[in-house]
């Protein structure tokens, strides 16, 4: 079998057939208060999440005073502009060092995305395990070269991209950056028809890179089928409560959730094996049942050659198997047999 593109991330193995690296994205479902995101850190830890992700930015930076709101975010949180709705979340930037310290405290690791020059470098500076990259920044080219200079593995979002799109983030990061491909689509939440998860395997084979699932869907359906074709991280937008006020919670997983979607997916792990056909020791009961063994179809006397009308198959499968029945055809008898009578190599010359 060719070996799965791999790298690592604080030490941990990334590739299709290692443990799932899972992300509990906290992004901004905080809600501004610094406190609650500390809190948070503590209940996704519980619920099985490797890592926890944060959103960095300083809003003027990082869009207009008279940009729009996305339909969903009016849908979330009512009329306004996005300025004023990104302020409201935004945290400073020593709150990060402290939640980082939190995560090492407890023993999660730390990433928070950057979206503009200035908050990218501060994050940078936290030494988080990995780079997350925004998939409305997949064709910031300045800002990815800035990324890049930092030396740490980037995890790719790709919503709203095209293979193209990718394709040019890719060279530009060059092969001395490890990267891992994340196939999303960005909408909050998004339709499970919408997801397109057979581009895992394409996008992998494509790029030579490990390949993950940004998951917008409701419910861990998505993620599973992920899994099956070659997914090594998800992350999951996560929160508290659902109902609570703000862009993201609505398509956000709720800490039960998250906890059954992470004990099905190490299930489905265990599952899916190291993909070499093999018998399996717990078959092995099962095989001698359920198989077959030469036995004689009738009486027959020392001298007589073999045909194979002479031979005839039943269980159970603890003698000479079906499989070997041309073997036996034309040889002569050294013995009388019975019917039934188990064929043996000491009966035939």
């Amino acid at each position: 079998m060719q070996a799965l593109p791999e790298l690592k991330i604080a030490g941990r193995r990334i590739a299709a057939d290692a443990p799932t690296y899972m992300i509990a994205e906290i992004g901004v479902n905080h809600n501004g208060d610094a406190a609650l995101a500390h809190r948070m850190i503590d209940v996704a830890s519980n619920a099985g999440a490797d890592a926890v992700k944060f959103q960095t930015y300083r809003t003027q930076d990082l869009v207009l005073e008279s940009a729009a709101k996305a339909e969903y975010q009016t849908r979330t949180t009512g009329l306004g502009n996005q300025f004023d709705m990104l302020r409201s979340l935004e945290l400073p930037f020593e709150v990060f060092a402290e939640l980082r310290d939190h995560c090492r405290k407890v023993g999660i690791d730390f990433m928070s995305t950057a979206f503009d020059p200035i908050s990218l470098e501060y994050v940078a500076s936290l030494e988080p395990v990995c780079l997350k990259w925004p998939s409305g920044e997949l064709t910031n080219l300045p800002l990815l070269r800035q990324a890049k200079a930092t030396g740490l593995p980037i995890m790719l979002s790709t919503g709203m991209g095209s293979l193209r799109e990718i394709a040019a983030a890719i060279d530009l990061l060059g092969p001395e950056t490890d990267v891992v491909i994340l196939q999303c689509v960005s909408n909050y939440p998004a339709r499970i028809e919408d997801q397109n998860l057979r581009v895992l395997p394409v996008m992998q084979a494509a790029f030579g890179c490990p390949v993950g699932f940004s998951d917008h869907t409701i419910g861990p359906y998505a993620a599973i089928a992920a899994k099956a074709l070659g997914m090594a991280v998800l992350e999951k937008h996560f929160t508290l409560d659902c109902s609570l006020e703000g862009p993201d919670h609505a398509a956000s997983i709720e800490p039960g959730d998250f906890a059954r979607m992470a004990s099905l997916l190490r299930q489905i792990e265990e599952g899916l094996g190291d993909g070499v056909k093999r018998p399996r020791p717990a078959e092995e009961n099962v095989r001698s049942v359920a198989r077959k063994s030469l036995v004689f179809r009738h009486p027959l006397i020392a001298g007589h050659l073999l045909q194979e009308s002479d031979l005839i198959g039943k269980r159970p499968g603890d003698g000479i198997g079906m499989d070997r029945l041309e073997q036996f055809i034309g040889r002569a008898l050294r013995q009388d047999v019975t019917t039934d009578q188990l064929l043996e190599l000491e009966h035939v010359q």
